[in-house]
């Protein structure tokens, strides 16, 4: 069982429920899934690139990623439907807990000039989405292997049903929130 999970059956479960008054322990948010998106639009042009995300996704999460391919034809853009233009992976359960307590601990801290994420970017049903600039910032990534620097979308999706109740449980789970300004 991850530490983190362990961690939060144990003592965070119970202190969110009183925190948030919430009459029965099922109540509690809990985290369901993690999402990472990684687009790559110079795929159209040269294929090696999604290659290269592919392998990159594969070693962060230690899942196959699924290739996301396009919806509709945009002439400006080169693109046609079905062209391959991203990786997804969806981690759940043990290994998302896992994906959580890495991404928290090791590398959010390692990106540079950090001050925290925004505390407002809830989707207003207690999901998180930020964007991570490279994914250098994962140990996982070896510097000298890499073709070029990505960045990715990450999504927590958590049974909060509201963007109070999902700050809650991300701060209970030591997510690095930026200090607002007081004053």
């Amino acid at each position: 069982m991850p530490r983190l999970k362990e961690r939060y059956a144990s003592e965070i479960r119970e202190r969110l429920r009183t925190e948030l008054g919430l009459g029965n322990v099922m109540e509690v948010p809990h985290l369901v899934k993690i999402v990472l998106n990684m687009g790559v639009g110079q795929a159209t042009q040269q294929a090696s690139l999604l290659d290269g995300a592919l392998a990159d996704l594969t070693l962060i999460t230690g899942q196959k990623p699924a290739v996301t391919r396009a919806k509709k034809s945009i002439a400006t853009f080169k693109l046609r439907e079905g062209n391959a233009i991203g990786a997804k992976v969806t981690l759940r359960g043990d290994r998302m807990w896992e994906f959580y307590d890495r991404l928290v601990s090791v590398a959010i801290p390692r990106i540079r000039d950090f001050r925290g994420l925004n505390p407002k970017a809830f989707d207003g049903r207690g999901n998180y989405t930020f964007g991570v600039t490279e994914q250098l910032i994962f140990p996982e990534i070896d510097y000298d292997k890499i073709d070029t620097v990505r960045g990715m979308d990450i999504t927590i999706v958590t049974t909060a049903r509201s963007d109070d109740e999902g700050r809650a449980l991300l701060r209970a789970l030591g997510f690095p929130f930026r200090r607002e300004a007081q004053g």
